[in-house]
């Protein structure tokens, strides 16, 4: 090809399609290549379709409190995973297809295995393609190692999951990180015999030791956890075998949730100068996404920095820009990336904000709590289980960041992002009005618990010239 690019992206998932947007902006003269299906891993095999899969479930879960409630006749009612799976498959392929309108390349596209000759040649289904910069935005995909194949497609991934027809009486989970830990307690409620096979009792994530083990206890309630060995898979004339040295139990299905790893075989990420690191990965400002100092970007769940959507799509938007930059031989912009944020959508949802806990446990830090158990609206709803933790300075009263599993976590870990991201105080988000009976007064209980610790610290959410009717207002 004669002509120079002014850049090609490689990948059309939700980073590089985020990118395409950006790049189609700012200039007519790029490419986007892609190996596989189109379309984002969201729409596709992730986020939404799971969220069907949890959505199904906790809608069968809730006949369990119905005979509290006074309603009866809810043990009646069952899962038909075969409609259940088909429903998800239906609303996933409009998912897909909007995805994929909504980011038409106008012809620029090509299908085919791209591979890097260099930071300004890239090889495209055989054939070469001369271009300014490079967006590499090839995603991942799910661990699954390599002796389990032979198991062909009884060896289940969120990648084959859904496209199931049904399923069998009994699961093996192995991994409970936040896709397992989803896809367990789902299929456990859907009424699949799920044993979760784990190294560790840590679950969706979570680092503060006291919440893991609030949904720990929460989730081996529903279906059997086994911690041990890494499991080992053997054939058997009545399914698979898995055992980790201390459980032993015979399935129809295994679901792999270990993980994902980047798509970065023979992308040629060696060819770009800057030595890559145990992974095979090579140097990324976070910021500008840049590769050294070529004009190369690397952007979405590639990089495993921040393995989620919205992070995925920021750098979709951040390569996308800087790329074209690049191409004009323009400064960089440097942006500020989103306050940390990631949600697991078990029942309690578990989210973590804010801070890494193993940074925060370098630096001094107070510790306010609410355990759900007891607070108001939770028991009215009979969703009363979990515990939510904040974090904040000793002296400024800052928020830095909260762990939790809670009802509604989803939309208590947006608040305390927004909260974080605009460096509010402990009593900054006191001001706030919280209507009763919500499950935002259980955050509030936390923060007062935190407003106590500060100096001159109080726990009333009212200015000094209000504190007169502040027992009214309790």
């Amino acid at each position: 090809m004669n002509q120079t690019l002014d850049t090609l992206i490689i990948g059309a998932g939700t980073a590089g399609l985020a990118a395409l947007r950006e790049v189609r902006k700012r200039t007519d003269n790029f490419l986007i290549a892609n190996e596989g299906p189109w379309g984002t891993t969201c729409a596709r095999v992730g986020c939404m379709p799971s969220k069907m899969l949890v959505e199904a479930a906790n809608a069968l879960h809730t006949r369990e409190r119905f005979d509290t409630f006074g309603l009866r006749g809810g043990k009646d009612l069952r899962a038909d995973l075969p409609a259940v799976l088909q429903r998800v498959r239906a609303l996933r392929d409009e998912f897909v297809a909007g995805t994929i309108r909504a980011s038409d390349a106008g012809g620029k596209a090509v299908s085919g295995r791209a591979r890097l000759l260099d930071a300004q040649r890239v090889e495209v289904a055989g054939r070469t393609y001369r271009t300014r910069s490079v967006i590499v935005a090839t995603g991942s995909r799910p661990v699954v190692p390599a002796d389990w194949l032979a198991f062909g497609d009884r060896i289940l991934t969120t990648d084959t999951l859904f496209e199931q027809p049904t399923l069998g009486p009994r699961m093996a989970v192995i991994g409970l990180g936040s896709i397992g830990t989803e896809m367990a307690q789902a299929l456990a409620r859907l009424g699949v015999e799920v044993v979760a096979f784990v190294t560790s009792e840590r679950v969706a994530g979570l680092r503060d030791e006291a919440v893991n083990a609030t949904l720990y206890e929460r989730l081996r309630g529903e279906f059997a956890i086994s911690v041990g060995e890494h499991a080992q898979l053997r054939e058997l004339a009545g399914g698979i075998e898995v055992s980790n040295g201390k459980t032993t139990v015979v399935v129809d299905q295994v679901l792999a949730a270990m993980g994902r790893t980047p798509n970065i075989e023979y992308l040629g990420l060696d060819t770009l100068g800057p030595v890559l690191d145990e992974r095979g990965l090579p140097p990324v400002d976070p910021c500008t996404l840049q590769i050294g100092d070529t004009p190369v970007f690397l952007a979405g769940d590639v990089d495993r920095d921040r393995p989620l959507l919205h992070e995925a799509a920021d750098e979709g938007h951040m390569a996308g820009i800087n790329a074209v930059l690049a191409a004009q031989g323009r400064p960089l912009r440097h942006f500020r990336r989103r306050v940390p944020l990631a949600i697991t959508f078990s029942d309690p949802q578990a989210a973590s904000v804010g801070m890494a806990y193993a940074q925060l446990q370098k630096q001094p830090h107070l510790v306010g709590e609410v355990d759900f158990s007891r607070q108001g609206r939770a028991r009215v709803a009979l969703r009363n289980a979990g515990l939510l933790r904040v974090y904040a300075e000793p002296q400024t009263g800052r928020l830095l960041g909260a762990q939790m599993c809670a009802p509604s976590g989803e939309h208590l870990a947006q608040l305390v992002a927004l909260a974080i991201d605009r460096e509010l105080t402990v009593r900054d988000l006191l001001r706030m009005p919280v209507y009763h009976p919500t499950l935002e007064e259980g955050l509030r209980t936390a923060l007062r618990q935190l407003s106590r610790q500060l100096p001159s610290g109080s726990d009333s959410d009212l200015s000094d010239c209000e504190n007169l009717g502040a027992s009214a207002l309790d």
